[in-house]
């Protein structure tokens, strides 16, 4: 019986080798099956630079780390951010000359205003994962800057932005029918924050209640650890099954795989219904082309705050800094740095070596870190308060869609994060949360080019 196993596992990852895709050993905690640590890359992505105020780019294939730091006022509510970037290429002894799939966009003064900001971290995934992160991360934020809605209903133009890059994507010179990218997006909007996600990377804001600082996520995973998610990708035809699963080690009619903090050594993964492929652990991202036929769609969950003195940070993270830590521990540990540069490195080495005791590489790390300095409550001329501490979600359309039609409580139990690093005694309760349904998308997703 073990040599039968065994048997299968060689011819499986042979197959899934000859694919393109990674091995299923050193897949587990990965987000996809085929393309984080092993596997086919390109040659390089180099020729990207730096163009312009408030954005940067990759430009040295081998270089472990790269930083952006700067301030940013925002003069109509007198406030500033002070933010900090640290991208660091993953340890994959492997694969010595991979390239760091993580990239990201600060762009401030969208369309001229100096109150609106964009920071954006993309984590690409697949053989061209690289290409797939640079591609989104330029061509979101142009959608965005472009939009003439942008101001005054900022949900509407997100949802356009990710729709319109999504179909660019496919369309493109760059293969991404087994490539793409999570996108975890926060725009500054005068005292307004709204954070738009897809996928499985993270925003986070620290906010002071009381005598402590607590972590209260702005995006909520999506995985099929997610009820919600689990049900509508099987609804558009995947099957969902971790690797043990699809190896015939566990019982695959058995749908329920505990929690992501205890079982994401091997989660649940997208699958076709009559293929090994192809393994996403996430149940949306931009690009995946052969995913979105199955519901790995692009269309993203967004959230606002109106922003009060009482919120003193952002984290905003690729998958490479949660895998081990939850959001409180992270703003933790911010907490204790007065400069975001510090805290950077602080999270980062954090990340970095609870990865190395758990596995032997890392996921590729980045991170932005954004102080809100001098923000003081808002008092408009009638004398009644503009700020408030209500995160909620955003609606997006007067018809519901089956994609997310959920409350609140469910959606957010189902975060990965929780408030266990709190000291004891110190337990708090969430910002009140609505959540409204997503944008209404097609049954039949655009097809990419691959």
């Amino acid at each position: 019986m073990c040599y039968l196993v065994w048997e299968f596992r060689r011819t499986l990852g042979r197959l899934l080798s000859f694919c393109g895709f990674k091995c299923l050993d050193c897949s587990r905690r990965m987000g996809c099956v085929y393309g984080k640590c092993c596997g086919r890359y390109p040659e390089s992505a180099d020729g990207e630079s730096f163009k312009g105020p408030g954005r940067f780019s990759l430009t040295k294939k081998h270089a472990l780390t790269e930083r952006l730091s700067e301030r940013v006022p925002v003069p109509a509510y007198d406030y500033h951010l002070e933010y900090s970037v640290l991208s660091q290429r993953g340890y994959y002894p492997d694969s010595p000359d991979k390239l760091n799939q993580d990239s990201f966009c600060v762009r401030t003064k969208l369309q001229g205003d100096p109150n609106v900001h964009f920071f954006g971290v993309f984590d690409g995934h697949g053989q061209f994962g690289t290409q797939c992160s640079n591609f989104v991360k330029e061509r979101l934020v142009e959608e965005l800057s472009n939009n003439p809605v942008l101001l005054e209903d900022p949900l509407k133009a997100y949802n356009s932005a990710f729709e319109v890059t999504n179909t660019e994507l496919h369309n493109s010179e760059i293969d991404d029918s087994m490539s793409g990218t999570t996108a975890i997006c926060v725009l500054f909007v005068g005292d307004t924050i709204v954070a738009a996600n897809v996928g499985d990377s993270r925003a986070v804001i620290a906010v002071k209640e009381d005598n402590k600082i607590v972590a209260q996520d702005l995006s909520c995973d999506q995985t099929p650890f997610r009820k919600d998610e689990c049900e509508r990708v099987k609804e558009c035809g995947a099957r969902v099954l971790s690797v043990d699963q699809v190896e015939g080690l566990k019982d695959p009619d058995i749908q329920s795989w505990g929690d992501e903090e205890t079982e994401g050594g091997d989660p649940p993964r997208i699958w076709v219904q009559n293929g090994m492929y192809p393994g996403t652990a996430f149940t949306r991202s931009v690009g995946d082309s052969v995913a979105e036929k199955i519901g790995v769609v692009a269309v993203p969950e967004v959230s606002t705050v109106k922003l009060n003195s009482n919120h003193l940070f952002l984290v905003i993270a690729s998958d490479g800094i949660f895998e081990f830590l939850s959001s409180q521990a992270v703003v933790n540990m911010v907490s204790e740095c007065s400069d975001p540069r510090d805290a950077c490195d602080v999270v980062a080495g954090e990340a970095y070596k609870l990865w190395l005791e758990h596995e032997n590489r890392t996921d590729d790390i980045t991170i932005i870190i954004i102080h809100i300095k001098d923000l003081d409550q808002f008092v408009s001329a009638d004398g009644s308060s503009k700020s408030g501490s209500r995160l909620e979600k955003m609606k997006s359309g007067s018809e519901p869609s089956e994609i997310s039609r959920i409350g609140g409580s469910e959606a957010f139990r189902s975060m990965r994060s929780n408030f266990s690093d709190l000291p004891a005694g110190q337990q708090t309760d969430r910002s009140p949360v609505i959540i409204y349904p997503s944008p209404t998308h097609p049954s039949e997703p655009a097809k990419g080019n691959g």
